[in-house]
């Protein structure tokens, strides 16, 4: 009979980044985290990814910038951010101060774009990791590194040499193999993936035959996302040596094991916490239960211990 634990470990690691737990929040889910401090607790989280700058400022995307789908949601929000010099200025001291790792999501429409960042936040102190976001699908040239092998290992190597922080690259499921993209972030030196960023999707108001998004396309997330993002992480994880944290539709703790048991080490809550913010703290508490229901006293023992039907 199988021993049952009493204790459990959450702890995680994703190569250079040391997480508390497997929990985190998704980057444009969550703010700059300041809006959620009296309905979260910050403390508890197992990291905080801030929503993503850039350079300059960019006002973003026209409106409509969202639309509800069927189990899910479209967003063409387009990065809209007041970039570096504001976050440093006014939001970095706040997010800085806050015991969850704080994880910077950066984005840039060239590899100089991405070092500059890195170089000036890993200067700052208080950022524990940086995101490199080269999977949006709402801007101009916005997946070129997550959809081209070769530029994807030299940004994530250019950004890697730049900066002594853990590096991360959040990859699109636009592609037609993830896993030849995470391998290369791999070589690339990335400390993980993100798999993934959102489905490139469109709605249209056939009475008045247009778009509904200002920018007729926009990217699909939620639970109607959840498959495709287990699919990928699945077969990177069964392919590709490199840590990975799964986003995609996850609203459960049922939808947190499931992406650990495929292969990833670490998810990030995003749609979910527009319509129920508390949900994190409520998994939270619910994973030792899940461990020690598959026998296991650390997230690690049950990370990628899928058994496929292939085999």
């Amino acid at each position: 009979m199988t021993e049952t634990p009493t204790d459990s470990n959450l702890q995680v690691q994703l190569g250079r980044l040391s997480l508390p737990n497997p929990i985190l929040v998704a980057s444009g889910t969550f703010g700059y985290a300041r809006e959620m401090e009296k309905i979260v607790d910050l403390s508890r989280l197992g990291g905080i990814v801030p929503k993503t700058i850039t350079t300059e400022m960019r006002v973003g995307n026209a409106p409509n910038r969202t639309v509800e789908t069927s189990s899910g949601l479209l967003n063409s929000i387009g990065l809209d951010n007041d970039g570096i010099d504001a976050f440093i200025d006014h939001h970095l001291p706040y997010l800085s101060q806050q015991p969850a790792p704080l994880i910077v999501s950066i984005a840039g429409s060239s590899a100089d774009d991405y070092v500059s960042l890195a170089s000036r936040l890993a200067k700052q102190g208080g950022v524990d990791a940086l995101e490199l976001n080269i999977s949006c699908p709402n801007v101009a040239h916005g997946v070129d590194f997550g959809s081209n092998p070769t530029l994807c290992e030299q940004v994530v190597r250019v950004v890697r040499d730049s900066c002594d922080l853990p590096i991360l690259a959040k990859l699109t499921p636009n592609v037609t193999s993830v896993v030849d993209i995470a391998d290369a972030a791999a070589r690339g030196g990335a400390d993980a993936v993100c798999l993934t960023n959102t489905l490139l999707g469109m709605a249209i108001d056939w009475k008045k035959r247009r778009p509904i998004l200002g920018n007729d396309v926009g990217g699909l997330s939620g639970p109607a996302i959840k498959p495709v993002s287990l699919r990928c992480v699945f077969q990177v994880a069964s392919a590709v040596d490199v840590p990975i944290i799964g986003i995609g539709g996850i609203a459960n703790l049922d939808d947190v094991m499931q992406f650990l048991v495929a292969g990833a080490s670490a998810v990030q809550i995003g749609t979910a916490n527009y319509y129920d913010p508390t949900i994190t703290m409520r998994i939270l508490e619910k994973m030792p239960e899940a461990l020690r229901h598959l026998g296991a006293c650390s997230v690690s023992e049950v990370v990628g211990t899928v058994t496929s039907n292939k085999s």
